[in-house]
């Protein structure tokens, strides 16, 4: 077996075919979308590289076929945040074959030990927590849109190489019309009545006022964690309109109090509902596919992909009081098409934001690993901090 680097696009190409060939006979598999993969390892697309590096490589049988991939990079900005200098390694894809996983995570673990880290974290993205990251290790159904799917064997991999759990990530999954029971009702209601609190979903045309509010409430209930960097104006506003060409406002909630924001729940269509039928490729052919699906009602869940409630005021009720806003709204919409909801997951280093979860009676439906390799196996292992 050979380990070749991708240096050209015939190459990148193979790099995608990987996971096309080996996932061929498994009906669960929905290939991503070409040019999401490739964006990630565009230094023109991926912001990433103005302070990072990364490099991929192919696994080649005798007879040519590529067996195996791999992806290693570095986050100058977070690298050194950690005990031990920490990077990165994801994309991975392998025959069910230790020697050849091996070979594959010591490429990466020599690449990264030359520039100077003491431990890598996998399979993660070289980019945003909320893509590509970690390994799937139960519920083995379609994956929602960018997040990973892999075959059950991919477990045994890594800890047999010697990867150890850094932290659980729960995928949470709810039925949107599902009333919350009583136990939470009395407190969702009274918080939705508090002439104080608003809730209210998007609207598009004011979507740069939404943007800043969803900068103000982010920073205020993500911005401090480990590994999590403040949002600039700038920064939410590109998200937003990134997502504009997808996005549904009946589905992105805000909530307020005074007139000043204090949480959001942000969801969008489940699009892999869409994309499992334009195999990887949206030209000309994968849009009209792509809008024939969306037109035929084919998209019936959503996505919740980033969900933030200022600290002071968790635990009172404002998430609830959110969903009993939105849930109410939905009732009384005319065709409205989506049937249940999936969340961004939440790792079980922050027990907070779990019970926010479970205070609107979301259950985990999947649960991903991000694992860590100390090089040095005799320095002590410890599990992601709590926050």
């Amino acid at each position: 077996m050979q380990l070749v680097e991708v240096t050209t696009s015939a190459l990148a190409q193979k790099f995608i075919q990987v996971a096309v060939d080996l996932y061929k006979n498994d009906p669960n598999f929905i290939r991503p979308l070409d040019k999401d993969i490739e964006q990630v390892f565009d230094p023109k697309q991926n912001k990433y590289f103005r302070h990072g590096e990364c490099i991929r490589w192919l696994l080649v049988n005798p007879q040519g076929q590529a067996i195996g991939r791999v992806a290693a990079f570095i986050d100058k900005r977070t690298a050194s945040k950690f005990e031990q200098p920490t990077g990165g390694m994801g994309f991975f894809e392998c025959i069910h074959d230790q020697a050849a996983a091996n070979l594959l995570f010591n490429k990466c673990q020599t690449w990264l030990t030359a520039r100077g880290m003491e431990a890598m974290d996998g399979p993660v993205n070289f980019g945003d927590r909320d893509k590509w990251w970690g390994l799937l290790v139960d519920e083995f159904s379609p994956a929602s849109y960018n997040t990973n799917y892999n075959f059950p064997y991919y477990q045994q991999l890594f800890e047999t190489y010697g990867f150890q759990l850094y932290f659980k990530q729960f995928t949470y999954y709810r039925p949107v019309m599902e009333p919350l029971s009583d136990r939470y009702i009395g407190k969702a209601k009274a918080i939705y009545a508090h002439p104080d609190y608003s809730f209210r979903h998007l609207e598009r045309k004011k979507l740069a006022y939404y943007a800043e509010d969803f900068r103000k409430v982010y920073n205020l209930a993500w911005g401090k964690h480990q590994g999590v960097k403040e949002m600039s104006s700038a920064q939410a506003a590109l998200i937003m309109q990134k997502m504009k060409p997808i996005l549904d406002e009946r589905i992105m909630w805000f909530a307020y109090y005074q007139n000043e924001p204090i949480g959001f729940f942000i969801s969008i269509p489940e699009l892999n509902q869409l994309f499992r039928y334009v195999n990887g490729k949206l030209d000309l052919i994968g849009k009209i596919k792509f809008l024939y699906h969306k037109w035929k009602g084919s998209c019936t869940r959503m996505c919740g992909i980033v969900f933030g409630i200022a600290p002071e005021h968790q635990r009172k009720g404002v998430e609830a009081a959110m969903i009993y806003a939105s849930s109410t709204y939905y009732r009384n919409a005319s065709n409205f098409p989506y049937q249940d909801i999936v969340m961004n997951w939440i790792g079980d280093f922050n027990p907070k934001m779990m019970r926010v979860a479970e205070q609107i009676e979301a259950q985990i439906f999947k649960t991903h690993f991000t694992y860590r390799k100390l090089f040095d196996e005799t320095k002590e292992f410890k599990r992601a901090p709590i926050i």
